[in-house]
């Protein structure tokens, strides 16, 4: 089978093959004994395990099995289902515009009942005001030079966002103090979005803490995520979208989120920081 054309996509089938080479030879077998044990051709054990012919789940588990690493399995097959779709380019999502992009996510939201987001950047998504979510959407639109359906896109991401008030779902969100300050809009748009955000503190079933500028870091700010139930994890970087669905890559970002959410203030400090926010405002 040729390379596959995404480079990306290629090297977490490499990555793959490379940990299950490391399982074989961790169980001190031979190249061949895989294949004896597992019941298929030596050429199919090679062509796994140089990244030649990505494995079914099965493979991995029926490998796992040979190797005596049963344990190691879920992470595999969670590792080798995300291959194809882990880090996708912004360019793919956004090449016909905003809007589509807000509506591919509609299902999930609708699937999650708990939401835990992390930002350093802008105001979650969740949370902002059409005024806010225009001018951001309108800066990203520039940049990546996709076509302009912002109007089509923020009405959008406010129907996506009808999930914060409906079905019962969990929101817990932890926001540097950055996020308060950056100004990615007019100064009354501004004010407006800050308002909505203490007015949205006011809901049973959204928590949000804010990170101090002055807070002693115990961790440091990272790039933005979001966990889904505990299975899957979105992490943004400037060319890409990452999906994680790996359990142990599941946990690391649990345990960043709890640690920077034990770092957060909240309640009245956190009010007392969106407060400092509006009144710089002038």
């Amino acid at each position: 089978m040729p390379l596959h054309p995404s480079s990306r996509v290629q090297k977490a089938r490499e990555e793959l093959a490379g940990r299950l080479r490391e399982i074989r030879q961790d169980a001190g077998i031979s190249g061949r004994e895989p294949a004896v044990r597992c019941g298929w051709s030596e050429s199919k054990s090679s062509r796994i395990e140089n990244a030649k012919t990505p494995p079914s789940d099965a493979d991995i588990k029926a490998w796992c099995r040979a190797c005596t690493a049963d344990d190691q399995a879920p992470d595999l097959v969670a590792a080798n289902r995300q291959s194809a779709e882990a880090h996708v380019e912004w360019k793919r999502l956004q090449r016909t515009g905003l809007r589509r992009l807000q509506e591919s996510t509609g299902d999930l939201y609708q699937q999650t009942k708990t939401f835990r987001v992390y930002v350093s950047d802008v105001i979650p998504g969740f949370l902002q005001v059409p005024g806010y979510a225009a001018a951001l959407l309108s800066s990203i639109a520039d940049f990546r030079g996709t076509p302009d359906d912002v109007s089509d896109a923020v009405a959008a991401r406010m129907r996506r966002n009808e999930v914060l008030s409906k079905g019962g779902r969990r929101f817990s969100f932890v926001l540097e103090e950055s996020v308060l300050r950056y100004r990615l809009c007019s100064a009354e748009t501004m004010a407006a979005q800050l308002g909505h955000l203490l007015g949205v503190m006011n809901l049973q079933n959204v928590a949000v803490g804010i990170v101090p500028f002055s807070q002693q870091r115990a961790v440091w700010p990272m790039p933005t995520f979001t966990i889904f139930d505990d299975r899957r994890v979105h992490a943004d970087t400037l060319d890409a979208a990452s999906t994680l669905t790996q359990p142990s890559q599941v946990d690391l970002y649990d345990r960043a989120f709890e640690r920077l959410s034990q770092q957060a203030a909240r309640g009245a400090a956190a009010r007392s920081l969106i407060a400092d926010a509006v009144a710089s405002l002038g």
